[in-house]
């Protein structure tokens, strides 16, 4: 193995990862995914095609390869989808910046995916769901009941949902600012539900950071966060911020425990809000600002899911469908 290849590849997969960072806000979540794809590649390439190429010397027939190495270790055409996208994407930057000629994995077709429109619950169960937030389905009913309202009633991302801060709240204007991905901001609005149930949560939240206060006085006890972990872990440090992760579990329990599937997570319920606008008549351009879609093809989802189920209906209602 050329160590001057391998070491000159690793750098322009880390320079293009910096940019990412810098420059178009990616999560955390992309970062890791794309540190993930993209090293796992660099790696195969030195390893098993040659260890001294270069990267003007990368074919497209080598990530064909790339591919069919990753189908035979078991992953799925979702992952190796994934793969190729973080490829691609780190050739645009490549030839963009003068490294090669060419973006050699746009001339990789994507792996045909099946089409999976995701499960949404109907209004009912929706509202069943938020309305009935008690302690026997949650660790902090307030907390919860208020993640589950904007969640749905904002159409907001789990990532989103967490990197709100108080001062992101503006009730005068009846809306909170969403910080989206790549550093895109937009206002959603604040509904009269949701505004309850945040209320509510924030007394207890001041309740809760105040006894911690009296009880460790020298100790931070602020902090920005608009939704804290009940153990308030992480607050000595100013932060305490609940996590994606515990906002995923949160969601789940309360949504078994009332009826719901248990393929249910935070995605569902944006994909609730969408559909839900949608059946009652909501223009799809407004829905599109409402959930930060850059493209409107993302949003017209939203219009087969409301066709799929327009076809079920017709199937088991209509005498010439049977």
């Amino acid at each position: 193995m050329s160590s001057a290849v391998a070491t000159q590849l690793s750098a322009l997969a880390e320079d293009y990862l910096h940019v990412l960072t810098a420059e178009r806000g990616a999560s955390a979540h992309t970062l890791r995914a794309y540190h993930r794809e993209l090293h796992n590649f660099t790696d195969w390439l030195v390893s098993t095609i040659a260890s001294d190429l270069a990267p003007s010397a990368i074919e497209h027939t080598h990530i064909r390869s790339y591919l069919g190495v990753l189908y035979q270790r078991g992953l799925s055409k979702a992952s190796a989808a994934r793969a190729l996208a973080a490829i691609r994407s780190w050739f645009k930057w490549l030839a963009r910046t003068g490294h090669v000629e060419q973006n050699v994995a746009s001339l990789v077709a994507t792996p045909r995916l099946p089409k999976h429109l995701p499960r949404v619950p109907s209004i009912e169960q929706m509202n069943r769901v938020v309305d009935a937030v008690t302690a026997d389905a949650a660790s902090w009913p307030a907390r919860d009941r208020a993640i589950l309202e904007l969640l749905y009633g904002c159409g907001i991302r789990n990532a989103e949902l967490v990197g709100i801060n108080l001062d992101d709240i503006h009730w005068a204007n009846e809306a909170i600012l969403i910080r989206g991905k790549g550093q895109k901001q937009r206002y959603v609005p604040l509904g009269d539900a949701a505004a309850l149930a945040l209320r509510a949560y924030l007394a207890e939240r001041t309740a809760l950071l105040n006894a911690a206060a009296e009880s460790a006085p020298r100790n931070a006890v602020s902090t920005p966060a608009l939704f804290l972990n009940r153990r308030l872990r992480g607050l000595s440090l100013g932060n305490a911020r609940l996590t994606t992760r515990s906002v995923a579990r949160i969601v789940k329990r309360i949504a078994i425990l009332r009826g719901l599937s248990s393929d249910v997570h935070p995605h569902t319920l944006r994909h609730a809000f969408g559909t839900h606008l949608l059946e009652e008549g909501a223009d799809l351009r407004a829905i599109q600002e409402l959930l930060g879609h850059e493209r409107l093809s993302t949003t017209q989802r939203y219009t087969q899911l409301t066709t799929a189920q327009l076809t079920q209906v017709y199937d088991k209602t209509h005498p010439r469908a049977r």
